[in-house]
């Protein structure tokens, strides 16, 4: 079993740039975004795009599981709006074939918002019927629902609400869940002292269970515990600290999933890739 570090880099210019920046880096995992995230629609990717990727990633030796997907920050699965929630569907069902194309066996996203038009038991219905959806367009490719910082009427940041939406989706070995540290935090989770990591994610265990674990975000926060706020910080700057990342990196039951910085300063991202691969030696 085996801890691999990376980042969410760049595919500017391409899918098949990503593997490329990943490995220099120094990275033994990464995440990236396979079309714009900032928009709608994207062409294609063409033959050559797919083809260079996994030769690639073959090359470098980064395999599927050590590879984190981010679907475009548009979508809202859970959408109050009919013409809305349907736009998300499509754009994620895209996100989800692109996947399938690279040979990628999972997709990281937000699970959704109310926009506080719907109740949130009825914002989750809905997310889970959106994975539901494009689960049976598709094949090979995990769902992977990040926990939020639970900011506005952004859900998915008790791990309740997370559970709630798994229990609704029909096929179980198709669906998981990525950690953001910062996030989890922001949501109330205390992951900076030792009785609070471990009360966490027992915690977790017990209402989503690891065997749905299937990538982490490793970022440090900015604001306070339960600040509902979404802003990461680099590695030991921030709220949490480092000792919050010794114990993830010694923790085996963090192994064998991509653990993706996405820390604000891209500059420090090959000194904090080594300064987690350390942690797991001391």
């Amino acid at each position: 079993m085996k801890k691999y570090v990376g980042a969410h880099v760049s595919a500017s210019g391409g899918v098949e740039n990503a593997p490329l920046n990943a490995r220099e880096i120094g990275a033994t995992a990464f995440a990236l975004f396979t079309k714009n995230q900032r928009q709608w629609k994207a062409a294609p990717l063409s033959a050559e795009n797919i083809a260079l990727f996994k030769e690639r990633c073959e090359q470098w030796g980064y395999m599927p599981k050590q590879i984190l997907p981010h679907d475009s920050y548009l979508i809202n699965l859970g959408h109050p709006e009919a013409g809305a929630l349907e736009k998300s569907r499509e754009a994620f069902l895209d996100e989800m074939q692109r996947c399938e194309q690279l040979g990628l066996d999972r997709l990281n996203f937000h699970p959704g918002s109310s926009l506080k038009e719907i109740t949130d038991e009825e914002c989750l219905q809905r997310i889970a019927e959106s994975i539901n959806w494009a689960l049976s367009k598709t094949e090979g490719v995990s769902a992977v629902i990040e926990n939020t910082a639970g900011q506005g009427s952004n859900l998915g940041y008790r791990f309740e609400q997370i559970a709630y939406v798994i229990d609704r989706v029909e096929d179980k070995s198709r669906v998981g869940v990525c950690i953001d540290t910062c996030h989890a935090f922001a949501a109330g989770y205390d992951l900076s002292t030792s009785s609070g990591f471990t009360e966490t994610f027992e915690h977790f265990d017990r209402v989503i269970g690891f065997k749905y674990l299937m990538g982490m975000h490793l970022n440090d926060a900015k604001k306070g515990l339960g600040s509902r706020v979404d802003r990461h910080e680099s590695i030991g700057k921030g709220e949490l600290g480092i000792e919050t990342f010794k114990m993830i990196m010694q923790d085996p039951r963090f192994d064998d999933i991509p653990l993706i910085l996405e820390t604000p300063d891209e500059s420090l991202w090959p000194e904090e890739i080594e300064m987690l691969k350390g942690f797991v030696k001391d």
